[in-house]
């Protein structure tokens, strides 16, 4: 039977197996963040015995941890990354991919998303660097215009902390 472990700021995927020196856990997947198919795939593929997929992910939600049902798909991103970074492919494995690929479904990408391409093979760590830094310089930005409406001034009624009796 497998579980989910929090361990500091990852999650653990364990599996408990009785030994002759009593039960022993091990360690079957790792991951940080949003439990994705490809951890379930890492996970089942090191357990000794079979994994209910359905009962981890029913878990997870249990313990508040993001699921996801769409695969990222890490490999295709990291190549993806490489040759846009100007990395070499040898000839041979161009002309294989482009065989395998032929057969897959493919979707137009929208004019608008073309820019965005340079990204999706970059690490999430990296990704979220880059939105800090863009919050930051519009932060920066509005905080060095003037404002464009001045808050209008609230009246409020002056309240004394002398009682009625002593008043003047």
């Amino acid at each position: 039977m497998a579980s989910i472990r929090r361990q500091n700021d990852r999650y653990e995927i364990r599996e408990c197996l009785v030994t002759r020196r009593g039960p022993r856990q091990h360690s079957l997947a790792s991951f940080r963040g949003v439990l994705t198919p490809e951890v379930l795939d890492r996970a089942e593929a090191r357990a000794s015995k079979p994994l209910d997929r359905a009962d981890l992910v029913a878990r997870a939600i249990r313990l508040g941890i993001p699921v996801s049902d769409r695969r990222r798909h890490p490999e295709a991103r990291g190549l993806l990354a490489a040759l846009q970074r100007g990395a070499e492919l040898e000839p041979t494995l161009v002309q294989l991919l482009q065989t395998a690929l032929q057969g897959l479904d493919a979707r137009v990408v929208p004019a608008h998303l073309v820019d965005a391409a340079e990204w999706i093979g970059q690490p999430e760590r990296e990704r979220g660097a880059a939105l800090r830094g863009l919050l930051r310089t519009a932060d920066r930005i509005l905080q060095s215009r003037p404002p464009l409406r001045t808050p209008r001034q609230e009246t409020f009624p002056h309240f004394s902390s002398q009682s009625a009796d002593r008043a003047p």
